[in-house]
């Protein structure tokens, strides 16, 4: 059974609006928020670690990328002693293989990774879009990313994977978060930050849920836990969000926590960037006479 908190009853996907419920009973107004950075981060620490802890198994794998969402959860499990393997999928030119390798380096983490070629990556693509009837390019391209790490990880015996899902949302991740904020409009990034977690069932849920399901994955979602939903919406967004950093706060408290700066800090990029997953969508659809990305995908839904 796929576990992605607040989604699932009894191995179903619940109905959005059940979800967006679900959001609407946690969402707060902008009035009475944390405004003591220090207090905020040490809470965030403390409920990171929690939302770890009470979804670890004797074994799993992390759905690694080597940005600070996923390396601060590989970082908690090894504080708690787990036993779990970081799964890293691109193909040549990516970014997450290469920062992947770097920070499992620095702190001993078993990683198994897996470079495809342009045909290995066609097989997911296919399978993928099959799966998900859809020829969105995000969604196929983030897709493929958790196809091919649920594959590599079920090869490995590893039925239970850890992601960063929701992590963006709570804490301003995205760049309609910065469009939202404008020349300092923190209410209105807050409501932003509230609208996106309503819109992921839509965006994101349905995504995950339908690959793990026909996979037979345990996806588990950390940063979607109730509580940390909560803390995060407590603290105040110019702590989350300025013009040169995204997602401040919880880079701070994964330092706190003890992940090296470099990554904590590390830039964010979206899984179908960090693969490099759409620059292979661009290279097979003119491989296969294609002038745009998402004519060559309906092509494979054929």
């Amino acid at each position: 059974m796929t576990q992605v908190l607040g989604v699932v009853k009894e191995g179903k996907l619940i109905p959005e609006d059940l979800w967006i419920k679900f959001v609407n009973r946690l969402e707060n107004d902008f009035d009475n928020l944390e405004t003591n950075q220090e207090r905020a981060k040490r809470e965030l620490a403390r409920v990171i670690v929690e939302a770890v802890k009470k979804r670890v198994v004797p074994k799993f794998g992390i759905l690694f990328s080597g940005g600070v969402d996923s390396s601060l959860i590989a970082f908690v499990a090894k504080q708690l002693k787990c036993s779990f393997t970081c799964y890293t999928v691109g193909i040549e030119g990516s970014d997450d293989i290469a920062w992947a390798k770097k920070v499992a380096n620095e702190y001993g983490f078993n990683l198994k990774y897996k470079m495809l070629s342009l045909y290995e990556f066609e097989n997911v693509l296919k399978n993928v879009v099959k799966l998900l009837n859809d020829v969105d390019i995000v969604k196929v391209s983030v897709g493929s990313v958790l196809y091919a790490a649920v594959k590599l990880a079920l090869a490995n015996n590893d039925n239970v994977l850890f992601g960063g899902l929701g992590s963006e949302e709570i804490f301003a991740g995205y760049q309609r978060h910065q469009d939202a904020l404008g020349n300092n409009n923190f209410e209105a990034l807050h409501k932003e930050c509230w609208n996106g977690l309503k819109q992921m069932w839509g965006r994101d849920l349905a995504r995950d849920f339908t690959i793990a399901k026909a996979l037979g994955l345990d996806l588990r979602t950390p940063f979607l836990d109730k509580d940390l939903i909560k803390i995060a919406m407590n603290v105040h967004p110019m702590f989350k969000l300025d013009k040169q950093n995204k997602k401040i706060i919880l880079r701070e408290a994964a330092e706190f926590i003890g992940l090296k700066k470099e990554f904590a800090w590390r830039k964010k990029q979206a899984a179908q960037y960090g693969s490099n997953f759409v620059n292979g969508i661009e290279k097979l659809a003119k491989k296969n006479g294609f002038k745009m990305k998402k004519e060559y995908l309906m092509s494979l839904l054929r």
